[in-house]
């Protein structure tokens, strides 16, 4: 890959109050710019990652980050969205303006704002992400969809509770050094097991520490290719970038076999000529438990039926075999849609440079990131590498 990544910003996770859509679009790309020494006047390209589905009355948002700086002014902005890979979407479409030779410099904003939503809109903003044919009249939205997978997996591999705990009490411990994250509280493996008045059923098997929070975010990235990327203060390459689509409709295929992920991993690791013992860590997206579950299995880290059993192991601890989600993923961090898959590139390239403080990975050379959208529809792998 010739695109690199030279710079970055990032605002926290969480209810943002005094914030808007545009005032988050605004800051990150102003920052992202100064964090990699560049002016408005050098970018080629803009891309915005922003999901909205109902979240924002202001639809047809690409123009917004112009609003960081007159100079951005007549650039070709575009927006991009693909559910709750939306961001990682944002950042390969920058990622092919370079590599086509339409851009040397494209500045990608991820950013979504999903409290100002009452709670109902909010499960029925994200059900879109699913085909409702089928999954439109799901009791609790989007978490129903993941609750139905999850009973299905127990149903085929046995109860897996005790994992799906094992993996929210670490991505909650992990998220405690993150200064972006959502949730910084460590809830332990007991609180996340028991079903109590703060921690109830959500949806099949599914608590409440299962589930990935509404959340308010922006994050951004400038790309630049790889010769203007050489005078930069510092540059992250793309090993690999790969984009599988799959099926909408679940019926067409085996749900907890999470194909397309496995698919993009694949060719991901086979274009960077590496293999997962290769990598330092790997951002994963944990939307509920159960996804980081499977994509153990998926990625190769896990034969099928055993994901449970790395977890619980403690394989993808921060000593583990493979450090999973080192931030707190999206279950500590927080998950506002459009912003996420720009937020996984921002965390990796702050551990590839040592520069992640309470999260950091020690010696990280090597980061694996998956991002997907819908029920694994959108699967999206990028493999990162410093090189200054």
């Amino acid at each position: 890959m010739t695109a690199c990544i030279v710079g970055w910003a990032h605002s926290r996770f969480g209810k943002l109050d005094g914030e808007t859509l545009e005032s988050l679009i605004i800051k990150v790309a102003t920052d992202a710019l100064d964090h990699a020494g560049i002016g408005p006047e050098d970018v080629d390209e803009i891309v915005l990652g922003h999901f909205n589905a109902g979240f924002s009355p202001q639809d047809f948002t690409a123009s917004l980050v112009l609003q960081a700086d007159d100079r951005l002014r007549f650039k070709p902005a575009t927006r991009v969205e693909n559910a709750c890979a939306t961001g990682s979407a944002a950042v390969r479409q920058g990622i092919r303006a370079i590599d086509a030779g339409a851009a040397r410099i494209a500045l990608v904003v991820g950013a979504e704002q999903m409290t100002t939503t009452p709670g109902p809109e909010v499960g029925k903003n994200l059900l879109k992400a699913s085909y409702l044919p089928e999954d439109g009249d799901t009791p609790a939205g989007f978490a129903g969809v993941f609750g139905k997978i999850a009973q299905a997996y127990f149903q085929r591999h046995g109860d897996q509770s005790d994992a799906l705990a094992t993996i929210a009490a670490k991505n909650h411990r992990n998220g405690v050094g993150n200064p972006y994250a959502q949730l910084r509280k460590d809830l332990g493996f007991d609180f996340c097991r028991q079903e109590s008045e703060k921690n109830p059923f959500v949806a099949g098997p599914l608590k409440r520490t299962d589930c990935s929070p509404v959340s308010d975010g922006a994050a951004a990235i400038v790309l630049a290719d790889g010769e203007s990327a050489a005078a930069m203060r510092r540059a992250i390459s793309f090993r690999a970038n790969e984009h599988v689509q799959d099926f909408l409709p679940m019926s067409k295929r085996d749900i907890l076999l999470f194909e397309g992920c496995a698919e993009a991993w694949s060719r991901a690791l086979d274009k960077a000529g590496a293999t997962l013992g290769d990598l330092s860590f790997v951002e994963t997206h944990d939307c509920f438990t159960i996804a980081e579950l499977i994509e153990y299995e998926a990625m190769g880290l896990a034969k099928r039926g055993q994901g449970g059993r790395v977890a619980l192991e403690g394989q993808t601890g921060m000593d583990g075999r493979l450090p999973i989600n080192p931030s707190g993923g999206l279950k500590s961090k927080g998950h506002p849609i459009g912003a996420t898959g720009v937020s996984m590139h921002v965390l990796t390239a702050m551990q590839l440079m040592g520069e992640a403080d309470g999260i950091q990975v020690p010696r990280a050379t090597l980061g694996g990131i998956f991002n997907m959208g819908g029920a694994a529809v959108a699967n999206y792998v990028s493999i990162l590498e410093r090189v200054k």
